[in-house]
């Protein structure tokens, strides 16, 4: 879904979607960035208040694009997790001003929220770009335009949560009434900072819940500012808190605490096995999960070649490669497999990489030094185990987190590239600009397909032989 949408603002924002994105965004659209935004908030924010960490220790935000040190944040751990859990439990208790709140001024501050990030929006696609590494234009035009939709459209939700009446035999009147949940733990991850904290926010804010988040340690920045905003806009002290930290510190007493009533988690598998054993270790909360995974494309002979290797291309390499739903493995019809291979490695060459506030510029850096290391090993053992690389391979420039479009042919399903393909991060899911390619004989899993005539639905020959092909999919494991 975050891609298609992505992909949606992509085409909006100039045209067809060949184009690449920076060509795409003009600089009418786009106010031009300030490279060096100004820092205003690194301290933890509980109560409507800014503190320093209990243990006053901080951790440095870097600058992905260069590896210097941007500032030092403060680093919160179990001593402020219970902070802020006794904050937001007074926001919460009967009686007081966020629980006798009616649900349609609820929304009203949501709706106050957006608009206060629409103000903002450079500002905050400048401090995206500063610690996240995603180019300034993506930010500016995708990530932010994102933000103040969701919170929106949760601001309309927040009165409509409605119960239901019940029929039953005999005088008795049954009915059901939402409630919230209480006390929402919240843990994001560093790909998309703004993006993930509204998707976080938002509904919990609408339905009258209030909010303990840990930001990633990457990426702390633009939370903290965010939190500003959400006291500007006049939520009351305690509904929201934020504390930037660690996993194993910050993010474990979350997962444990025996007052938060429900835990929502994005991030690895691994890290996932972690919070359901602490949740239910502790007060059985509720967890919401959303784990890593991957969205292999299929290429069939009859697709739109110039169409399927440019969704391809954007499947993958969107987001520096750091996304959940990353395609970073496509298996293509074994008749079509080496002009897509071709046309495929041409485009990535075409990509341009560098400094993410140029607007020429199509990929940034990775998020940090461990990711760009991992990333370039697995392109070291992907060689080393016989895979053909056709194109980058290498940093893409002497300072900062920067790796070339990288593209693996000829990959067998054994292959540690393959097998370990949802384990290049730890924190998130997703490899980086690493790109394997299969005939579609060789396929074992599926994702989206590319037939031609999926927009030309006149064309029965096309939707046949991909539902042909579906259900020999769906069926071949029983044979």
């Amino acid at each position: 879904m975050l891609l298609l949408r992505a992909a949606a603002l992509w085409g909006r924002a100039g045209g067809p979607l060949r184009r690449p994105f920076s060509a795409a965004a003009s600089a009418s659209a786009i106010p031009a960035p300030n490279p060096r935004p100004d820092i205003v908030h690194t301290q933890i924010f509980i109560n409507n208040e800014w503190h320093d960490a209990v243990s006053k220790k901080t951790f440095p935000s870097v600058n992905p694009a260069t590896g210097e040190v941007i500032c030092q944040v403060a680093e919160g751990d179990k001593a402020d997790v219970d902070k802020a859990v006794q904050a937001a439990k007074a926001a919460f208790q009967l009686g007081s001003p966020w629980r006798r709140m009616d649900a349609s001024h609820r929304g009203k501050l949501l709706y106050r929220l957006a608009d206060l990030i629409e103000r903002d929006r450079a500002y905050l696609a400048e401090l995206e770009t500063l610690d996240n590494g995603k180019p300034y234009s993506i930010a500016y035009l995708v990530d932010l335009d994102m933000v103040t939709k969701c919170f929106r459209y949760y601001a309309g939700w927040a009165d409509k949560c409605h119960g239901k009446t019940i029929p039953l035999d005999g005088d008795f009147f049954s009915y059901t009434r939402h409630e919230p949940v209480g006390i929402c733990g919240q843990i994001i991850p560093w790909n998309f900072p703004l993006l993930m904290q509204a998707w976080k926010i938002g509904p919990a804010l609408a339905t009258g819940n209030v909010v303990v988040m840990k930001v990633a340690e990457q990426t702390p920045l633009t939370a903290l500012y965010v939190a500003s905003l959400i006291k500007e806009a006049g939520f009351p002290p305690g509904v929201v808190n934020i504390v930037p930290g660690y996993g194993p510190t910050a993010g474990a007493a979350i997962s444990s605490h025996m007052e938060v009533d429900k835990v929502a988690f994005t991030g690895s598998t691994e890290v996932g096995h972690l919070i359901q054993k602490a949740a239910a270790e502790s007060n059985l909360k509720r967890v919401t999960l959303e784990l890593g995974g991957k969205s292999p494309n299929i290429i069939m002979s009859d697709a739109d070649m110039d169409w399927a290797v440019e969704q391809a291309h954007f499947a993958l390499f969107f987001n520096q490669g750091q996304c959940c739903c990353a395609g970073s493995r496509t298996y293509v019809q074994e008749d079509v497999y080496h002009e897509f291979v071709e046309r495929s490695v041409e485009r990535a060459k075409s990509r341009v990489v560098g400094n993410p506030f140029d607007f020429q510029t199509e990929q940034g850096p990775q998020v940090d030094e461990e990711l760009f290391k991992k990333i370039l090993g697995y392109i070291s053992t992907g060689k080393r185990e016989g895979a053909k690389l056709l194109c980058g391979g290498s940093p893409a420039a002497d300072r900062g987190y920067f790796i070339q479009p990288t593209i693996f042919g000829d990959v067998q399903d054994n292959m540690t590239i393959a097998t370990e393909e949802d384990k290049l991060l730890r924190c998130v899911w997703s490899s980086g600009p690493i790109w394997w390619l299969q005939s579609i004989w060789e396929w074992a899993r599926v994702g989206g397909i590319w037939p031609g005539g999926i927009y030309r639905s006149e064309n029965g020959n096309n939707q046949s032989s991909t539902e042909e092909f579906l259900r020999n999919m769906l069926v071949a494991p029983c044979i």
